[in-house]
């Protein structure tokens, strides 16, 4: 096998060499993934899970919450500079992939165009949650791809002990001349707690390697602020919490034309006007996003007769940003979101325990000036969803359906709705000891957006035309999924094969007209595609001080019928990671992966090379009185590689950071 078209041959082949390593039992740590909506922990689910939290969490922590993510298998970043990015989960991206801020949409504009930032500072979570594959039973269509769920500690969920706890953290960084704080306190007596967080950011353009040395406009200021209360009793709590967040980010590569049209005909030139642009950061565009949000989530254990827990989850966003060229306002755009989930799990009724559940979203957007492509929309969505399991011995069944509704009206236009049904059967079989096996089959549907239907205009961030399709269908995502686990031991491993067969796949297809100014034009089309792919890790531990990881995925994803290759699919990647404990209280960590040269390419897509990235990080834990400290150190790309992400709309003209080195101290008391 070629390791270009295969990188998880090697690790597997390894994984079956250090049986003798496996002699003395390690228990890892219990993990209870909440995005599961049954509380399970991560080797029980059918379907496969990361989880960052702790130390870990801290000393990956980057700029944006996909940076944090780059280093699970199967997960990628569509970056669109150091202020936007989204995560790309085996191949799909946009809104096939969803961010939660504790099982709630973010509400944010990142899934209506990638160069809109997601609203999730990284400094401020406490637990992040990965689910690979189809996640739409509990989260609807737009979780085809996967979920990436945020947990925070906006809303208060219990007393602190001793009246108080909190964290400060204080960061800076060379690529970017970043600097960065954060702080968060929790105070609380008798039945009530209060919550206050903020974190600040503030980075210039990152250094590249070559000439020029720094990648022009990609800048990025952010700051944010979080109130937040809660009344906890014994049997649970109800807590609201408000959050504002300021972003200002450069638009890399962001190239305006003037297009209009020719009776039904686009055409794009030239500018045809002149801009006097910022003096502060040169001619390159800039974002101005203000989200100012509201959370109310509660818990209540044993609510209703026969019923275990009930839980609330509801937020809402008036979210703004402003696309600012040469000092003046070009497009504006507002969403003004509501989403809000109600879940009740039963207690078991002939062996079968689940969760039934309601969620209801509401979004209002509308956008205003030269990009304003899509028309306002009024986007209505509710769905139903049930989901069960059953254990008999060795085996954990899981059964799960939803169906969900959409209405979108549209000034001007034909309003459209759309409906939708999902399924899904699992089975996880703890076949030996420290051994499971999990499978699953689901059959999921994807109701089109706002954008796919009505756009008509141009979009300067994908240097596109854009029309939308009336027309379009719902998609449906067949998907079977296998997964190997080893959960204790000297040795553990978590290996992954799927194979998610999209019917009425929604792409932007080029419509061959040549529209000039560097412009393509393109529309929203169906046809069917299909994604198959693998990825994995294996620990090692040599020794109690001393472990390796093998990681690896590859995806390839194609069109039909003959329809050629998607676009901005993930090339291979294959890498390593020493773990080393120099004593209880210094760590390090030494990392190196390849990502090989990606030439599976869509129309209009141009080959990205391979390159390799090493990192290293040094951390120092120890106690002062009654607080914990963490002093930290940590180098990305110290081979300062010339890189590109494939997965990347501005791949061709943005190259990744250079060396970096990162010097950081956390204190929780």
């Amino acid at each position: 096998m070629k390791l270009k078209r295969h990188p998880l041959a090697w690790a597997v082949s390894l994984a079956l060499v250090p049986a003798a390593w496996a002699a003395d039992p390690v228990e890892l740590d219990s993990v209870v993934v909440s995005a599961s909506g049954l509380g399970k922990q991560s080797h029980e689910m059918t379907m496969p899970v990361a989880v960052m939290e702790g130390q870990e969490l801290v000393m990956r922590r980057e700029a944006t919450l996909v940076e944090t993510l780059q280093g699970l298998p199967g997960v990628h970043s569509s970056s669109f500079g150091a202020g936007a990015a989204r995560p790309v989960i085996r191949g799909l991206d946009g809104a096939r992939v969803k961010v939660l801020s504790d099982g709630v949409e973010l509400l944010d504009a990142s899934t209506i165009s990638p160069d809109h930032a997601v609203v999730s500072e990284p400094l401020l979570a406490e637990r992040i949650e990965v689910l690979k594959g189809p996640a739409t039973l509990l989260y609807g269509g737009g979780a085809i791809g996967g979920v990436v769920n945020v947990i925070d500690r906006k809303v208060p969920t219990h007393v602190p002990e001793k009246g108080y706890e909190g964290e400060l953290e204080l960061r800076a960084n060379s690529v970017a001349n970043e600097g960065a704080g954060v702080f968060g306190i929790t105070a609380g007596s008798g039945n009530f707690a209060v919550r206050a967080e903020g974190a600040k950011r503030q980075a210039d353009e990152y250094e590249i390697p070559g000439s020029p040395n720094r990648q022009e406009g990609s800048y990025n200021d952010t700051d944010s602020f979080t109130l937040g209360a809660s009344f906890i009793g014994e049997r649970g709590y109800l807590g609201a919490a408000y959050t504002e967040q300021n972003n200002r980010y450069g638009l890399l590569a962001h190239e305006h034309a003037d297009c209009h049209t020719h009776g039904r005909d686009w055409h794009c030139g030239g500018h045809g006007h002149s801009h006097d642009h910022d003096e502060e950061h040169g001619a390159v565009p800039y974002v101005d996003m203000q989200q100012k949000r509201w959370d109310l989530r509660g818990e209540l254990g044993d609510p209703l007769p026969g019923f275990e827990l009930a839980r609330l989850r509801v937020g809402h966003s008036n979210y703004q940003h402003e696309e600012i060229e040469g000092g003046e306002v070009g497009t504006r755009f507002d969403n003004d979101a509501t989403d809000a989930r109600l879940e009740l799990t039963h207690q078991p009724l002939f062996g079968w325990r689940g969760v039934v559940g309601a969620q209801s979203l509401r979004r209002d957007f509308e956008a205003a000036g030269e990009e304003a492509y899509v028309p306002p929309t009024l986007t209505r969505n509710h769905g139903v969803f049930l989901l069960e399991e059953y254990t008999a011995g060795a085996w954990r069944y899981e059964l799960g359906l939803r169906h969900e509704w959409q209405d979108i009206d549209a000034d001007g236009q034909r309003n459209t709705d759309h409906k939708g049904t999902s399924v899904s059967a699992g089975a996880v079989w703890t076949f030996a000891p420290q051994y499971s096996l999990g499978f699953s089959l689901s059959r999921s549907q994807r109701l089109p957006t706002a954008e796919e239907l009505y756009a008509y205009g141009p979009h300067a961030a994908s240097r596109t035309v854009e029309l939308g399709n009336i027309e379009l269908d719902e998609e449906t995502s067949h998907n079977a999924e296998l997964t190997l686990r080893k959960f204790a031991g000297r040795t553990t491993f978590s290996f992954s094969l799927f194979r998610n067969q999209v019917d009425d796949f929604i792409f932007a297809a080029d419509t061959g007209h040549d529209i000039g100014g560097g412009y393509r034009e393109i529309e929203y089309r169906q046809q069917d595609a299909v994604l198959t792919g693998a990825e994995g890790e294996v620990r090692f531990q040599a020794t109690d001080a001393t472990a390796f990881t093998l990681f690896g995925d590859h995806v390839r994803g194609k069109l039909r019928d003959g329809g050629g290759d998607l676009p901005r699919i993930p090339a291979d990647r294959l890498g390593v990671r020493l773990d080393q404990s120099f004593t209880p209280a210094l760590n390090g960590q030494l990392e190196f992966y390849r990502v090989q040269r990606q030439d599976d390419l869509a129309d209009y897509e141009t080959e990205t090379g391979g390159y390799n990235m090493l990192g290293a990080g040094l951390s120092y834990a120890g106690s002062l009185k009654q607080s914990d400290y963490l002093i930290y150190l940590k180098g990305n790309n110290l081979l300062d590689e010339k890189a590109r992400q494939h997965t990347s709309f501005i791949k061709d003209d943005v190259l990744l950071p250079g060396r970096n080195l990162t010097v950081g101290v956390r204190l929780a008391f």
